[in-house]
């Protein structure tokens, strides 16, 4: 339950988490990551922080993402590895968990659960009722509206 809000909880995340590992570079302000996707196939793709990042590929969402935290310069993205040009005086604290999180959706998201105490019987009653009703309305004609219920088919003749 989410502290302070009763009657709140966190959803777990949904998507894959991409494993990244964070390698040094030998030079000074180039940080590689490399991960376990494949993220721009065999393509080279470039982005500079001069330049808007066009595009809806992954990749595109990943370098807006990544320009959105602030302090790069330049990202380089070929298949499983991205490197990212920092600009003077940043360090890659937090890049990581931006790729990490690249396929997570809806991430800490706080759901409404009523409490048990709130919902009497006859609310859990007539709420299953309700749905057993839409249900027996989405059925096709001809078809069993439960097991209890034979479907009648002709016989060839």
């Amino acid at each position: 339950m989410a502290r302070g809000c009763p009657g709140l909880r966190s959803a777990p995340a949904m998507g894959e988490i991409v494993n990244v590992l964070e390698r040094p570079s030998s030079r000074p302000g180039i940080v590689r990551f490399e991960t376990n996707r494949v993220l721009s196939g065999t393509g080279h793709d470039r982005y500079t922080a001069d330049h808007p990042v066009e595009g809806n590929r992954p990749v595109d969402e990943l370098a807006r993402r990544l320009f959105a935290r602030g302090g790069i310069h330049a990202i380089h993205i070929n298949s499983s590895v991205v490197t990212v040009d920092l600009a003077k005086g940043y360090g890659p604290e937090g890049l990581a968990d931006i790729i990490r999180g690249l396929y997570t959706f809806y991430d800490d998201v706080p759901v409404a659960v009523p409490a048990a105490s709130d919902a009497t019987e006859a609310d859990v009653e007539a709420s299953d009722e309700a749905a057993a009703e839409q249900a027996r309305e989405q059925v096709p004609e001809g078809h069993a509206e439960s097991a209890d219920e034979p479907v009648i088919t002709e016989e060839p003749a």
